[in-house]
């Protein structure tokens, strides 16, 4: 599954062929995520909504988010629950539902009382159980654990970064794209950077989307190239 700045959302096999394409209402955000069971779950931020595609392809409404309008979303791979990074005015939060759409936590604010989030535009659940969101107007990836206890927040290597897509992997690494830099990050689940994996020298141009599948292989959508690229970079 691939999403696009047209908003159009892709489907496609292993070697490219068209399966399904769907138009909704989201731009350059985290907007879909694949559940455990193969069906696919992605946010309207204008209708406010959670959407489910079963595997039968049936599109069908999930959860409301009230006058919250839901940018990320990401589907836990340790126990199903639906992450969602969402803003509202000025206010930004990251709410966690249950596999069937019940709220049960909501994450705003850190233990002094600051605004933890801005623009949480994509999200990304690490083997720990902390939330690794990757907000564009902080420039920073912020990390929080399982109860929403602010652990840190990676603002990059140099003075400019700009996060983008952002995955973890089987090891704990957390793998995120700097928009500014063109390149591709791999910290470790402390927020330690510890190696550039792609950079302008392999020939990466603009990396945007990142995920990780089940054989450690790394697919990274481009901006303006088309084309998903998949990369081996664990051993």
């Amino acid at each position: 599954w691939v999403s696009d700045h047209k908003s159009s959302l892709v489907q496609t096999d292993v070697i490219g062929n068209l399966l399904l394409k769907i138009n909704t209402n989201n731009g350059h955000i985290g907007y879909h995520t694949v559940t455990q069971d193969g069906g696919l779950i992605y946010s309207d931020m204008h209708k406010k909504a959670i959407y489910r595609i079963t595997p039968d392809r049936k599109i069908t409404e999930f959860i409301k988010t009230g006058d919250w309008a839901p940018l990320s979303v990401h589907s836990s791979r340790i126990n199903a629950d639906i992450l969602v990074g969402m803003e509202r005015n000025e206010e930004a939060k990251v709410n966690r539902y249950s596999k069937t759409g019940k709220e049960i936590q909501n994450i705003q604010r850190d233990n002094q009382g600051q605004e933890l989030y801005s623009d949480p535009r994509y999200i990304a659940e690490n083997i720990n159980g902390d939330i690794c969101t990757s907000d564009y107007n902080k420039r920073a990836v912020v990390v929080v654990n399982k109860s929403g206890q602010h652990r840190f927040s990676y603002k990059g290597p140099g003075s400019e970064f700009l996060p983008w897509g952002i995955c973890t992997d089987v090891l704990g690494h957390i793998l995120v794209c700097d928009k500014d830099n063109k390149s591709v990050y791999l910290l470790d689940q402390d927020g330690r950077f510890l190696s550039i994996i792609l950079s302008p020298q392999q020939g990466i141009k603009d990396p945007r989307g990142l995920c990780v599948d089940n054989e450690n292989n790394l697919y990274v959508g481009q901006f303006d190239t088309n084309t998903v690229t998949v990369y081996k970079y664990l051993q």
